[in-house]
């Protein structure tokens, strides 16, 4: 039994979740020097390991596979810087943030602008169960699902199934979905970013098939690819599919609330932590989400009540893969099992 107390230590109450922005507003500002760094130590290694992986496809093709295992971290990385780049939170000027966001899409295969906007609904929406459907996981309530004919529960439980989510999912996305700008093909500026992207992809991929043929494309982009964005989804999960996270309807909810309350502290190893960029620290990312996210630790340290809060273990997360439905009784994400139960 998934037991929260047990999982999640005690909220920081003595702040509001509103009062925390004023606070938190003085981490905002990136520095162009120590920007330009996290840059060059992620993108400089996922090149030359890039090239390693190629040179070694005439040793051991599982060597060339071993390295781009490795080379994923460093794609994930670049995406996490995407990201904030999407949030104006990687350089003070905004221009160069977003140019650098559309060049770093090509490699993550997401077209930034129509990333960036479904993104910032996400971010406004988060928790809103009257604002769901875009840039999240498909969450329904109990009583949703209750009220579902069988194919559709059907339906429901197989899209809920890890399988799907962290297996087909990942691939779907990336590869398949980010080729065009679903939801928002009603303007032109979502095609174009949507376009140019996979311009700048087909220019790619084109590239290397005609400079090795398709074996750099099988055994080093498409693993690297897919590797990095199943862990970006696995990463995006966990940040908000806990049992305690919040889910409201409108008057009763709040963005910083959900900010706060319904959005996890993902606890990883140094390593995991640097090559994810801290995103693991999302309720203070959810809360302001212009700091960038190399001063996140810096709040964690200066601000010990916010270190405690929704911190998830990675023991722990593996065990958020088995909630569903959020019961707006309880307030708590249940499995199919428990919502049963109830």
């Amino acid at each position: 039994m998934y037991d929260s107390t047990e999982e999640f230590l005690p909220e920081p109450d003595s702040q509001h979740a509103r009062d925390w922005v004023r606070i938190l507003a003085k981490y905002r500002e990136p520095s162009l020097a120590r920007s330009s760094f996290e840059l060059a130590v992620t993108l400089g290694p996922f090149v030359v390991l890039w090239a390693l992986a190629w040179g070694s496809l005439a040793i051991s093709p599982w060597l060339t596979l071993l390295i781009s295992v490795v080379n994923s971290a460093f794609l994930l990385r670049l995406f996490c810087i995407q990201h904030d780049c999407g949030h104006s939170a990687f350089f003070a000027n905004r221009t160069a943030g977003d140019w650098l966001g559309r060049v770093l899409g090509v490699l993550t295969l997401t077209p930034y602008d129509v990333w960036r906007r479904s993104h910032a609904i996400h971010h406004s929406a988060s928790g809103n169960l009257g604002r769901r459907g875009m840039g999240d996981i498909n969450t329904l309530t109990v009583a949703e699902y209750r009220a579902l004919p069988p194919v559709r529960r059907m339906l429901y439980r197989m899209y809920r199934h890890p399988i799907v989510l962290f297996g087909i999912g990942p691939g779907y996305t990336f590869f398949l979905e980010n080729r065009l700008p679903f939801g928002f093909t009603h303007k032109a500026k979502y095609w174009i970013s949507s376009m140019g992207t996979n311009s700048g992809i087909f220019a790619m991929l084109g590239g290397i098939w005609y400079f090795g043929g398709l074996m750099p494309i099988l055994l080093i982009f498409v693993p690297t690819t897919l590797l990095a964005a199943t862990a970006g989804v696995w990463l995006f999960y966990v940040q908000h599919q806990f049992e305690t996270t919040c889910w409201d309807h409108e008057p009763d909810w709040d963005v910083h609330d959900a900010a706060l309350h319904g959005s996890s502290h993902y606890v990883l190893p140094p390593v995991l932590q640097w090559l994810s960029a801290n995103i693991g620290i999302h309720h203070v990312h959810h809360l302001y989400s212009r700091i960038p996210f190399y001063r996140l630790p810096e709040v964690l340290r200066d601000q010990p009540s916010l270190a405690e809060s929704n911190r998830m273990t990675i023991r722990q997360s593996i065990q958020t893969a088995r909630l569903h439905l959020w019961d707006e009784n309880s307030k708590r994400l249940l499995s199919f099992a428990q919502a049963k139960k109830a």
